[in-house]
C-alpha cells in the first residue's frame, strides 16, 4: 500500500526533540505514526480498487438478475400453460360427466315408462279381477 498522506517525519521528530523528547524516541513515535497512517488510511488508489469492485459486483448482480428474472418468466409461463391445460382437461371433464347425466337421465325416464307401463297391466289386471269377483257375488247372492 503507497502512503495514505505525506506526513513530515522530520519536522514531527524535529517538534517532539524541542518539547523534551530524546531524538530516538521522537524517529521512534514518528515511525509507528507513520505505520499507523498507512494501515489506517485509504488511498486514492485503495477507494479505485474497492470501487472497481463494487462495479464488478453491480454487473454481477444485475446479471444475476437477469437471469433470474428470465428463469421467472420461464416459470410464469409454464405454469399458465398447466393452469390452461388443467382448464381444458376439467371442462372435458365436465362435458363427459353431463353427456353421462344426460344417458343416466334418459334411462331413468325410460325405467319410470316401464314401471308406469307395468302399474298400469296390474291396475287394469287387479280391476278385471275385482270386477269379476264383484260379479260372482252378484250372482251368488
Amino acid at each position: 500500500m503507497a502512503e495514505a498522506i505525506a506526513f513530515d517525519t522530520h519536522r514531527f521528530v524535529k517538534r517532539l526533540t524541542e518539547s523534551g523528547f530524546t531524538e530516538k524516541q521522537a524517529e521512534t513515535l514518528a515511525e509507528e505514526h507513520v505505520a499507523l497512517l498507512n494501515t489506517n488510511l485509504a488511498t486514492k488508489t485503495d477507494i479505485a480498487a474497492v470501487t472497481a469492485d463494487i462495479d464488478a459486483l453491480r454487473q454481477e448482480t444485475k446479471a444475476d438478475i437477469a437471469a433470474i428474472t428470465a428463469d421467472i418468466d420461464a416459470l410464469r409461463q409454464e405454469t399458465q400453460a398447466g393452469i390452461e391445460a388443467l382448464r381444458q382437461e376439467t371442462r372435458a371433464d365436465i362435458a363427459r360427466v353431463e353427456a353421462g347425466m344426460e344417458a343416466l337421465r334418459h334411462e331413468t325416464k325410460a325405467a319410470i315408462e316401464t314401471v308406469k307401463a307395468e302399474l298400469v297391466k296390474w291396475l287394469f289386471g287387479a280391476l278385471i279381477a275385482q270386477g269379476g269377483l264383484i260379479v260372482a257375488l252378484v250372482k251368488l247372492l
